[in-house]
Protein backbone atom coordinates (compact mmCIF):
# COMPACT_ATOMS: atom_id res chain seq x y z
CA UNK A 1 0.00 0.00 0.00
CA UNK A 2 1.26 3.70 -0.96
CA UNK A 3 0.67 6.07 2.08
CA UNK A 4 1.28 9.95 0.89
CA UNK A 5 3.97 10.39 -2.22
CA UNK A 6 7.09 9.82 -0.06
CA UNK A 7 6.14 6.18 1.00
CA UNK A 8 7.85 3.03 1.88
CA UNK A 9 7.01 -0.60 0.60
CA UNK A 10 5.17 -2.76 2.39
CA UNK A 11 7.98 -5.01 3.08
CA UNK A 12 9.99 -2.43 4.53
CA UNK A 13 7.01 -0.95 6.72
CA UNK A 14 6.79 -4.25 8.18
CA UNK A 15 10.74 -4.62 8.76
CA UNK A 16 10.50 -0.83 10.79
CA UNK A 17 7.38 -2.46 12.64
CA UNK A 18 9.00 -5.76 13.60
CA UNK A 19 11.37 -3.87 15.81
CA UNK A 20 8.90 -2.19 17.77
CA UNK A 21 6.22 -4.98 17.50
CA UNK A 22 6.76 -6.08 21.34
CA UNK A 23 5.85 -3.08 22.31
CA UNK A 24 2.91 -3.14 20.42
CA UNK A 25 -0.74 -4.20 21.92
CA UNK A 26 -4.18 -4.54 20.14
CA UNK A 27 -5.72 -2.64 23.06
CA UNK A 28 -3.18 0.36 21.95
CA UNK A 29 -4.08 0.19 18.66
CA UNK A 30 -7.81 0.12 20.06
CA UNK A 31 -7.21 3.19 22.05
CA UNK A 32 -5.34 4.87 19.26
CA UNK A 33 -8.40 4.26 16.81
CA UNK A 34 -10.86 5.63 19.40
CA UNK A 35 -8.51 8.50 19.18
CA UNK A 36 -9.63 9.90 16.38
CA UNK A 37 -13.03 11.33 15.21
CA UNK A 38 -15.40 8.49 15.23
CA UNK A 39 -17.85 8.00 12.08
CA UNK A 40 -20.42 9.23 14.08
CA UNK A 41 -19.14 12.72 14.43
CA UNK A 42 -17.86 12.54 10.94
CA UNK A 43 -21.51 12.75 10.30
CA UNK A 44 -22.48 15.27 12.87
CA UNK A 45 -19.81 17.23 10.91
CA UNK A 46 -21.46 17.11 7.34
CA UNK A 47 -24.59 17.67 9.05
CA UNK A 48 -23.38 20.94 9.93
CA UNK A 49 -22.31 21.94 7.24
CA UNK A 50 -25.46 20.88 5.15
CA UNK A 51 -23.81 18.46 3.51
CA UNK A 52 -20.53 20.03 2.18
CA UNK A 53 -17.74 18.56 4.37
CA UNK A 54 -18.30 15.33 2.62
CA UNK A 55 -16.85 16.38 -0.51
CA UNK A 56 -13.54 16.15 1.01
CA UNK A 57 -13.63 12.11 1.66
CA UNK A 58 -11.97 11.72 -1.81
CA UNK A 59 -9.85 13.94 -1.68
CA UNK A 60 -8.01 13.19 1.54
CA UNK A 61 -7.83 9.95 1.07
CA UNK A 62 -6.44 10.43 -2.54
CA UNK A 63 -3.63 12.35 -0.14
CA UNK A 64 -3.18 9.21 2.05
CA UNK A 65 -2.36 6.40 -0.61
CA UNK A 66 -2.07 6.25 -4.47
CA UNK A 67 -5.07 4.69 -5.81
CA UNK A 68 -3.90 3.10 -8.66
CA UNK A 69 -2.17 0.34 -6.10
CA UNK A 70 -6.30 -0.76 -5.88
CA UNK A 71 -7.16 -1.95 -8.66
CA UNK A 72 -5.12 -5.30 -7.76
CA UNK A 73 -7.66 -5.98 -4.96
CA UNK A 74 -10.00 -7.00 -7.61
CA UNK A 75 -13.11 -5.03 -6.45
CA UNK A 76 -16.90 -6.21 -6.00
CA UNK A 77 -17.84 -2.51 -4.87
CA UNK A 78 -21.82 -3.17 -3.19
CA UNK A 79 -23.39 -0.31 -1.79
CA UNK A 80 -27.61 0.33 -1.14
CA UNK A 81 -29.52 1.79 1.94
CA UNK A 82 -30.74 -2.10 3.46
CA UNK A 83 -28.77 -5.14 2.04
CA UNK A 84 -25.57 -3.88 1.29
CA UNK A 85 -23.73 -5.83 4.47
CA UNK A 86 -25.57 -9.24 3.57
CA UNK A 87 -25.21 -9.32 0.08
CA UNK A 88 -21.48 -8.39 1.02
CA UNK A 89 -21.60 -11.31 2.81
CA UNK A 90 -23.40 -13.30 0.54
CA UNK A 91 -20.73 -12.16 -2.05
CA UNK A 92 -17.54 -13.22 -0.08
CA UNK A 93 -19.19 -16.98 0.80
CA UNK A 94 -19.75 -17.71 -2.89
CA UNK A 95 -16.57 -16.70 -4.03
CA UNK A 96 -15.10 -18.58 -1.53
CA UNK A 97 -16.85 -21.48 -2.45
CA UNK A 98 -16.16 -21.09 -6.35
CA UNK A 99 -12.67 -20.54 -5.50
CA UNK A 100 -11.24 -22.45 -2.59
CA UNK A 101 -8.28 -21.97 -3.40
CA UNK A 102 -7.97 -18.31 -3.31
CA UNK A 103 -7.91 -15.31 -0.28
CA UNK A 104 -11.03 -13.31 -0.58
CA UNK A 105 -11.21 -10.10 1.64
CA UNK A 106 -14.18 -9.10 2.72
CA UNK A 107 -14.61 -4.76 4.31
CA UNK A 108 -17.55 -4.45 5.99
CA UNK A 109 -18.79 -1.86 8.73
CA UNK A 110 -19.96 -1.62 11.65
CA UNK A 111 -18.61 -4.35 13.59
CA UNK A 112 -20.53 -5.98 16.58
CA UNK A 113 -18.03 -6.98 19.05
CA UNK A 114 -14.42 -6.61 17.46
CA UNK A 115 -13.40 -3.98 15.26
CA UNK A 116 -11.15 -6.74 13.18
CA UNK A 117 -14.75 -7.96 12.19
CA UNK A 118 -14.51 -5.37 10.00
CA UNK A 119 -11.66 -7.29 7.92
CA UNK A 120 -11.93 -10.32 7.00
CA UNK A 121 -10.19 -13.02 5.06
CA UNK A 122 -12.49 -16.06 3.68
CA UNK A 123 -15.26 -15.10 6.45
CA UNK A 124 -12.85 -14.81 9.47
CA UNK A 125 -11.95 -11.93 11.03
CA UNK A 126 -8.30 -11.10 10.74
CA UNK A 127 -6.39 -12.10 13.91
CA UNK A 128 -5.42 -9.42 16.61
CA UNK A 129 -1.62 -9.87 15.91
CA UNK A 130 -2.83 -9.09 12.14
CA UNK A 131 -4.66 -6.17 13.30
CA UNK A 132 -2.30 -4.78 15.46
CA UNK A 133 0.69 -4.79 13.25
CA UNK A 134 -1.08 -3.24 10.17
CA UNK A 135 -2.77 -0.79 12.56
CA UNK A 136 0.88 0.84 13.59
CA UNK A 137 2.32 0.61 9.65
CA UNK A 138 -0.32 2.99 8.43
CA UNK A 139 -0.29 4.77 12.04
CA UNK A 140 3.62 5.28 11.83
CA UNK A 141 3.75 6.04 8.42
CA UNK A 142 1.01 8.95 8.90
CA UNK A 143 2.99 9.75 11.79
CA UNK A 144 6.32 9.93 9.75
CA UNK A 145 5.18 12.31 6.76
CA UNK A 146 2.29 15.38 7.64
CA UNK A 147 2.59 16.78 4.82
CA UNK A 148 -0.83 17.69 2.83
CA UNK A 149 -1.25 19.31 -0.11
CA UNK A 150 -5.26 20.20 1.24
CA UNK A 151 -5.33 22.76 4.19
CA UNK A 152 -8.86 20.65 4.83
CA UNK A 153 -6.89 17.21 4.92
CA UNK A 154 -5.37 16.18 8.74
CA UNK A 155 -2.93 14.64 9.54
CA UNK A 156 -4.32 11.76 10.46
CA UNK A 157 -8.06 10.62 8.84
CA UNK A 158 -11.12 9.83 10.84
CA UNK A 159 -12.01 6.45 12.44
CA UNK A 160 -14.13 4.96 9.63
CA UNK A 161 -11.22 6.78 6.42
CA UNK A 162 -8.79 5.26 8.90
CA UNK A 163 -10.24 1.44 9.09
CA UNK A 164 -10.71 1.69 5.06
CA UNK A 165 -6.71 2.43 4.61
CA UNK A 166 -5.95 0.07 7.04
CA UNK A 167 -7.97 -2.41 5.27
CA UNK A 168 -6.74 -1.71 2.22
CA UNK A 169 -3.28 -2.28 3.43
CA UNK A 170 -3.95 -5.32 5.16
CA UNK A 171 -5.26 -6.77 1.68
CA UNK A 172 -2.92 -6.14 -0.53
CA UNK A 173 0.08 -6.66 1.86
CA UNK A 174 -2.27 -10.43 1.86
CA UNK A 175 -2.44 -10.64 -2.00
CA UNK A 176 -5.63 -11.34 -1.66
CA UNK A 177 -7.42 -12.46 -4.95
CA UNK A 178 -10.67 -10.74 -4.89
CA UNK A 179 -11.89 -7.87 -2.52
CA UNK A 180 -15.72 -7.25 -1.26
CA UNK A 181 -15.99 -3.67 -0.45
CA UNK A 182 -19.10 -2.42 0.97
CA UNK A 183 -19.50 1.33 1.01
CA UNK A 184 -19.96 3.16 4.32
CA UNK A 185 -22.40 5.68 3.59
CA UNK A 186 -23.69 6.77 0.44
CA UNK A 187 -21.11 5.77 -2.47
CA UNK A 188 -20.61 9.41 -4.32
CA UNK A 189 -18.22 10.79 -1.81
CA UNK A 190 -17.45 7.69 0.29
CA UNK A 191 -13.81 6.74 0.69
CA UNK A 192 -14.11 3.36 -0.09
CA UNK A 193 -14.92 4.87 -3.90
CA UNK A 194 -11.75 5.69 -4.65
CA UNK A 195 -10.80 2.20 -6.41
CA UNK A 196 -10.46 3.45 -9.98
CA UNK A 197 -11.45 -0.05 -11.79
CA UNK A 198 -13.18 -2.42 -10.32
CA UNK A 199 -14.72 -5.56 -11.71
CA UNK A 200 -18.30 -5.08 -11.28
CA UNK A 201 -20.27 -2.81 -8.88
CA UNK A 202 -23.93 -2.97 -7.70
CA UNK A 203 -26.59 -1.69 -5.23
CA UNK A 204 -28.79 -3.06 -3.05
CA UNK A 205 -32.46 -1.61 -2.18
CA UNK A 206 -32.73 2.00 -1.90
CA UNK A 207 -34.44 3.97 1.09
CA UNK A 208 -34.04 7.08 3.32
CA UNK A 209 -31.65 7.21 5.64
CA UNK A 210 -28.75 9.74 6.70
CA UNK A 211 -30.69 12.18 4.60
CA UNK A 212 -28.59 15.22 5.82
CA UNK A 213 -25.28 13.34 4.21
CA UNK A 214 -27.36 11.81 1.52
CA UNK A 215 -30.79 13.98 0.77
CA UNK A 216 -34.03 14.42 1.89
CA UNK A 217 -35.73 12.17 -1.32
CA UNK A 218 -35.31 8.85 -3.13
CA UNK A 219 -33.62 10.56 -6.16
CA UNK A 220 -31.22 12.23 -4.64
CA UNK A 221 -29.99 9.32 -2.43
CA UNK A 222 -29.90 7.44 -5.61
CA UNK A 223 -27.65 9.88 -7.06
CA UNK A 224 -25.30 9.10 -4.36
CA UNK A 225 -25.26 5.59 -4.58
CA UNK A 226 -24.91 5.26 -8.50
CA UNK A 227 -21.65 7.57 -8.20
CA UNK A 228 -19.52 3.87 -7.12
CA UNK A 229 -20.50 2.97 -10.95
CA UNK A 230 -16.88 3.14 -12.96
CA UNK A 231 -16.23 3.78 -16.50
CA UNK A 232 -15.96 0.15 -18.90
CA UNK A 233 -17.59 -1.56 -15.44
CA UNK A 234 -20.75 -3.86 -15.07
CA UNK A 235 -23.19 -1.74 -12.86
CA UNK A 236 -26.09 -3.97 -11.48
CA UNK A 237 -29.11 -3.28 -9.27
CA UNK A 238 -32.09 -5.13 -8.10
CA UNK A 239 -35.38 -3.51 -8.07
CA UNK A 240 -35.98 -0.30 -7.12
CA UNK A 241 -38.35 2.10 -6.80
CA UNK A 242 -39.00 3.72 -10.29
CA UNK A 243 -37.68 7.19 -8.99
CA UNK A 244 -34.62 5.67 -7.87
CA UNK A 245 -33.90 2.88 -10.34
CA UNK A 246 -34.04 6.14 -13.46
CA UNK A 247 -31.64 7.66 -11.26
CA UNK A 248 -29.51 5.10 -11.16
CA UNK A 249 -29.40 4.62 -14.90
CA UNK A 250 -29.05 7.63 -15.49
CA UNK A 251 -25.95 7.81 -13.44
CA UNK A 252 -24.61 4.31 -14.69
CA UNK A 253 -24.87 5.94 -18.45
CA UNK A 254 -23.28 9.29 -17.02
CA UNK A 255 -20.57 7.50 -15.47
CA UNK A 256 -20.46 5.68 -18.78
CA UNK A 257 -20.69 2.14 -17.11
CA UNK A 258 -20.34 -0.90 -19.66
CA UNK A 259 -23.52 -1.98 -19.05
CA UNK A 260 -26.55 -1.47 -16.89
CA UNK A 261 -28.23 -4.53 -15.52
CA UNK A 262 -31.65 -4.96 -13.39
CA UNK A 263 -31.50 -8.45 -12.17
CA UNK A 264 -34.19 -10.54 -12.08
CA UNK A 265 -34.84 -12.92 -9.54
CA UNK A 266 -33.33 -16.00 -11.01
CA UNK A 267 -35.52 -19.79 -11.25
CA UNK A 268 -35.17 -21.82 -8.12
CA UNK A 269 -33.63 -19.19 -5.67
CA UNK A 270 -36.86 -19.23 -3.33
CA UNK A 271 -36.31 -22.86 -2.40
CA UNK A 272 -32.80 -22.37 -1.41
CA UNK A 273 -32.39 -22.36 2.46
CA UNK A 274 -30.56 -19.30 2.74
CA UNK A 275 -27.73 -19.31 5.73
CA UNK A 276 -29.67 -15.65 6.43
CA UNK A 277 -33.19 -15.44 8.12
CA UNK A 278 -35.80 -13.07 6.70
CA UNK A 279 -37.81 -13.36 3.17
CA UNK A 280 -35.76 -9.99 2.37
CA UNK A 281 -32.59 -11.99 1.86
CA UNK A 282 -33.95 -13.25 -1.27
CA UNK A 283 -32.99 -10.42 -3.24
CA UNK A 284 -29.68 -9.64 -1.35
CA UNK A 285 -28.51 -13.40 -2.00
CA UNK A 286 -29.70 -12.93 -5.56
CA UNK A 287 -27.85 -9.99 -6.69
CA UNK A 288 -25.45 -11.46 -5.25
CA UNK A 289 -25.12 -14.55 -7.68
CA UNK A 290 -25.06 -11.86 -10.31
CA UNK A 291 -22.17 -9.74 -8.99
CA UNK A 292 -19.69 -12.95 -8.36
CA UNK A 293 -20.76 -14.39 -11.38
CA UNK A 294 -19.81 -11.68 -13.46
CA UNK A 295 -16.76 -10.97 -11.23
CA UNK A 296 -15.62 -14.91 -12.35
CA UNK A 297 -16.86 -14.55 -16.06
CA UNK A 298 -14.65 -11.17 -16.39
CA UNK A 299 -11.47 -12.33 -14.38
CA UNK A 300 -11.06 -15.73 -15.13
CA UNK A 301 -13.37 -15.78 -18.63
CA UNK A 302 -15.61 -19.17 -16.94
CA UNK A 303 -19.06 -19.25 -18.45
CA UNK A 304 -17.93 -16.18 -20.34
CA UNK A 305 -21.25 -15.96 -22.84
CA UNK A 306 -23.48 -18.13 -20.66
CA UNK A 307 -26.60 -16.51 -19.03
CA UNK A 308 -26.46 -16.11 -14.51
CA UNK A 309 -27.50 -18.90 -12.69
CA UNK A 310 -27.54 -21.36 -9.31
CA UNK A 311 -24.33 -23.01 -9.90
CA UNK A 312 -23.29 -26.14 -7.13
CA UNK A 313 -21.22 -23.17 -5.42
CA UNK A 314 -23.80 -20.18 -5.38
CA UNK A 315 -26.30 -22.53 -3.87
CA UNK A 316 -23.68 -23.67 -1.12
CA UNK A 317 -22.45 -20.39 -0.78
CA UNK A 318 -25.69 -19.02 -0.11
CA UNK A 319 -26.95 -21.74 2.54
CA UNK A 320 -23.55 -21.68 4.27
CA UNK A 321 -23.43 -17.74 4.69
CA UNK A 322 -23.21 -16.40 8.38
CA UNK A 323 -24.28 -12.51 9.25
CA UNK A 324 -24.55 -12.23 12.85
CA UNK A 325 -26.80 -9.83 13.93
CA UNK A 326 -28.95 -9.40 10.90
CA UNK A 327 -32.37 -11.83 11.91
CA UNK A 328 -29.93 -14.17 14.02
CA UNK A 329 -31.87 -16.46 16.33
CA UNK A 330 -29.31 -17.28 19.38
CA UNK A 331 -30.46 -19.79 22.12
CA UNK A 332 -28.63 -18.05 25.68
CA UNK A 333 -25.50 -21.06 25.94
CA UNK A 334 -26.26 -20.45 29.99
CA UNK A 335 -29.97 -20.00 30.14
CA UNK A 336 -32.64 -22.68 28.56
CA UNK A 337 -35.34 -20.04 29.09
CA UNK A 338 -33.88 -17.65 27.17
CA UNK A 339 -33.97 -17.07 23.53
CA UNK A 340 -32.66 -13.89 21.41
CA UNK A 341 -33.67 -12.70 18.53
CA UNK A 342 -31.27 -10.02 16.76
CA UNK A 343 -31.31 -8.00 14.39
CA UNK A 344 -29.72 -3.92 14.11
CA UNK A 345 -31.87 -2.87 11.70
CA UNK A 346 -32.09 1.11 11.88
CA UNK A 347 -34.53 2.20 8.90
CA UNK A 348 -37.95 1.83 8.40
CA UNK A 349 -37.40 -0.26 5.76
CA UNK A 350 -35.08 -2.75 7.45
CA UNK A 351 -37.12 -2.21 10.43
CA UNK A 352 -40.07 -3.42 8.32
CA UNK A 353 -38.17 -6.37 7.33
CA UNK A 354 -37.03 -7.23 10.77
CA UNK A 355 -40.49 -7.10 12.21
CA UNK A 356 -41.76 -9.52 9.15
CA UNK A 357 -38.88 -12.23 10.26
CA UNK A 358 -40.01 -11.35 14.03
CA UNK A 359 -43.77 -11.70 13.96
CA UNK A 360 -44.14 -15.02 12.00
CA UNK A 361 -43.91 -18.72 12.76
CA UNK A 362 -39.81 -19.33 12.77
CA UNK A 363 -39.38 -15.92 15.32
CA UNK A 364 -41.86 -14.45 18.11
CA UNK A 365 -45.10 -16.75 16.36
CA UNK A 366 -42.97 -20.21 16.74
CA UNK A 367 -45.36 -22.61 17.80
CA UNK A 368 -43.42 -24.66 19.92
CA UNK A 369 -44.63 -22.18 23.31
CA UNK A 370 -48.28 -21.47 23.35
CA UNK A 371 -48.76 -17.65 23.93
CA UNK A 372 -48.76 -16.84 27.74
CA UNK A 373 -46.34 -19.54 29.27
CA UNK A 374 -43.82 -17.43 27.87
CA UNK A 375 -42.75 -13.45 27.20
CA UNK A 376 -41.47 -11.51 24.75
CA UNK A 377 -39.22 -8.08 25.68
CA UNK A 378 -38.22 -4.98 22.91
CA UNK A 379 -34.90 -3.95 24.02
CA UNK A 380 -34.00 -1.06 21.71
CA UNK A 381 -32.22 1.93 20.99
CA UNK A 382 -31.71 4.37 18.27
CA UNK A 383 -28.71 6.61 16.72
CA UNK A 384 -27.36 9.33 14.47
CA UNK A 385 -30.46 11.54 14.78
CA UNK A 386 -32.69 9.08 13.46
CA UNK A 387 -36.24 9.51 14.65
CA UNK A 388 -37.31 7.15 17.41
CA UNK A 389 -41.11 7.89 17.29
CA UNK A 390 -41.58 7.27 13.89
CA UNK A 391 -39.04 3.81 13.96
CA UNK A 392 -41.79 2.35 17.15
CA UNK A 393 -44.93 3.49 15.40
CA UNK A 394 -43.61 1.50 11.99
CA UNK A 395 -42.87 -1.24 14.13
CA UNK A 396 -46.10 -1.38 15.69
CA UNK A 397 -48.17 -0.75 12.43
CA UNK A 398 -46.29 -4.32 11.04
CA UNK A 399 -46.80 -5.72 13.89
CA UNK A 400 -50.56 -5.37 13.50
CA UNK A 401 -49.75 -6.80 10.18
CA UNK A 402 -48.07 -9.38 10.38
CA UNK A 403 -50.21 -10.90 13.24
CA UNK A 404 -52.82 -10.31 11.04
CA UNK A 405 -51.14 -12.09 8.04
CA UNK A 406 -50.93 -15.40 10.30
CA UNK A 407 -54.09 -15.22 11.62
CA UNK A 408 -53.36 -14.78 15.32
CA UNK A 409 -56.02 -13.46 17.37
CA UNK A 410 -53.16 -11.28 19.81
CA UNK A 411 -53.61 -7.81 20.00
CA UNK A 412 -50.82 -6.20 18.78
CA UNK A 413 -50.45 -4.05 21.44
CA UNK A 414 -49.76 -6.53 23.92
CA UNK A 415 -47.29 -8.77 21.39
CA UNK A 416 -44.42 -7.62 23.93
CA UNK A 417 -44.73 -8.07 27.59
CA UNK A 418 -41.94 -5.74 28.30
CA UNK A 419 -39.85 -2.54 26.29
CA UNK A 420 -36.40 -1.90 27.19
CA UNK A 421 -34.73 1.85 26.46
CA UNK A 422 -31.32 1.47 26.69
CA UNK A 423 -28.37 3.77 25.49
CA UNK A 424 -25.26 1.54 23.67
CA UNK A 425 -23.10 2.05 26.71
CA UNK A 426 -21.82 -1.50 27.21
CA UNK A 427 -21.29 -1.99 31.51
CA UNK A 428 -23.13 -0.48 34.22
CA UNK A 429 -20.72 1.44 35.45
CA UNK A 430 -20.45 3.40 32.27
CA UNK A 431 -17.49 2.05 30.31
CA UNK A 432 -17.66 0.47 27.20
CA UNK A 433 -15.52 -2.21 25.95
CA UNK A 434 -13.01 -1.07 23.87
CA UNK A 435 -13.63 -2.28 20.45
CA UNK A 436 -17.68 -0.36 21.13
CA UNK A 437 -16.60 2.31 22.65
CA UNK A 438 -18.55 5.44 21.14
CA UNK A 439 -18.11 9.11 21.07
CA UNK A 440 -21.20 10.35 19.07
CA UNK A 441 -23.83 10.59 21.37
CA UNK A 442 -23.05 14.12 24.16
CA UNK A 443 -22.14 13.38 27.42
CA UNK A 444 -25.47 15.19 28.75
CA UNK A 445 -27.49 13.11 26.41
CA UNK A 446 -26.48 9.50 27.93
CA UNK A 447 -26.22 11.47 31.52
CA UNK A 448 -29.84 12.28 31.26
CA UNK A 449 -30.89 9.60 29.14
CA UNK A 450 -32.50 12.05 26.79
CA UNK A 451 -33.36 10.10 23.83
CA UNK A 452 -34.52 6.60 26.09
CA UNK A 453 -36.65 9.20 27.78
CA UNK A 454 -38.37 9.84 24.15
CA UNK A 455 -38.28 6.54 23.03
CA UNK A 456 -40.53 5.73 26.12
CA UNK A 457 -42.98 8.59 26.21
CA UNK A 458 -43.60 7.69 22.41
CA UNK A 459 -44.17 4.42 23.31
CA UNK A 460 -46.53 4.89 25.93
CA UNK A 461 -48.30 7.22 23.69
CA UNK A 462 -48.66 5.25 20.90
CA UNK A 463 -49.83 2.35 23.21
CA UNK A 464 -51.88 3.87 25.85
CA UNK A 465 -53.32 0.58 26.84
CA UNK A 466 -49.35 -0.61 27.89
CA UNK A 467 -49.02 -0.84 31.55
CA UNK A 468 -45.86 1.95 32.06
CA UNK A 469 -44.29 -0.75 34.97
CA UNK A 470 -43.44 -2.58 31.93
CA UNK A 471 -41.48 0.40 30.09
CA UNK A 472 -38.24 0.41 31.20
CA UNK A 473 -35.50 2.97 30.87
CA UNK A 474 -31.86 2.12 31.59
CA UNK A 475 -28.29 3.54 31.13
CA UNK A 476 -26.72 0.56 29.61
CA UNK A 477 -26.90 -2.74 28.24
CA UNK A 478 -25.60 -4.55 31.00
CA UNK A 479 -28.37 -2.66 33.02
CA UNK A 480 -31.37 -4.11 30.42
CA UNK A 481 -29.34 -7.42 30.26
CA UNK A 482 -29.71 -8.21 34.26
CA UNK A 483 -33.73 -6.94 33.62
CA UNK A 484 -34.05 -9.65 30.98
CA UNK A 485 -32.63 -12.26 32.88
CA UNK A 486 -34.74 -11.04 35.98
CA UNK A 487 -37.62 -11.90 33.57
CA UNK A 488 -36.38 -15.43 32.68
CA UNK A 489 -36.30 -16.60 35.88
CA UNK A 490 -39.86 -17.01 36.25
CA UNK A 491 -40.71 -18.35 32.84
CA UNK A 492 -39.08 -18.78 29.31
CA UNK A 493 -38.08 -15.18 27.64
CA UNK A 494 -37.86 -14.36 23.97
CA UNK A 495 -35.93 -11.04 23.41
CA UNK A 496 -35.59 -9.11 20.24
CA UNK A 497 -32.61 -6.44 20.28
CA UNK A 498 -32.81 -3.78 17.22
CA UNK A 499 -32.90 -0.34 16.28
CA UNK A 500 -29.33 -0.57 16.51
CA UNK A 501 -25.66 -2.86 15.36
CA UNK A 502 -24.36 -1.78 18.30
CA UNK A 503 -26.93 -2.07 20.29
CA UNK A 504 -27.16 -6.01 19.38
CA UNK A 505 -23.30 -5.85 19.37
CA UNK A 506 -23.12 -4.76 23.16
CA UNK A 507 -25.68 -7.68 24.06
CA UNK A 508 -24.01 -10.17 22.43
CA UNK A 509 -20.60 -9.08 24.44
CA UNK A 510 -22.44 -8.55 27.66
CA UNK A 511 -25.11 -11.54 27.62
CA UNK A 512 -22.08 -14.18 26.58
CA UNK A 513 -23.10 -14.74 23.26
CA UNK A 514 -20.20 -14.59 20.92
CA UNK A 515 -19.41 -18.15 21.13
CA UNK A 516 -22.69 -18.72 19.97
CA UNK A 517 -23.50 -15.55 17.92
CA UNK A 518 -20.35 -14.94 16.17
Amino acid sequence: MILTGRSLPTIFLSLTYRRSMSTRTYKQAIDCLNSLQSNAAVLEAVRASGGRSSVFAIPEMLEYLSPSDLNALNVIHITGTKGKGSTSAFASSILTKAKPDWKVGLYTSPHLVAVRERIRVNGKPISEEDFTRYFFEVWDRLDKDTTRQHESTPEKPGYFRFITLLAYHAFLDMKVDATVLEVGVGGTYDSTNIVPKPIVTGVTALGIDHVAVLGKTLKEIAWQKGGIYKEGVPAFSMEQPSEGLEMLKERAKELKASEFVLAPILPGLADIKLGLAGAHQVQNANLAVYLVQTFLQRQTGESASGPVTLTDEAIAGLQETKWPGRCQTVKAPSDANLTWYLDGAHTLESLDCCMQWHVSRDAGLSTALPRGSHKRVLVFNCTSGRSGPAFLSAILNKITLQLKLHGSQEAPETYFDDVIFCTNVTYADGAFKGDLTSLSTPENELAELTIQHQLADAWIATVSSFSKEHVHVLPSVEHAINVVKGLSKSSPVGVLVSGSLHLVGGVIEVAGLAEAAL
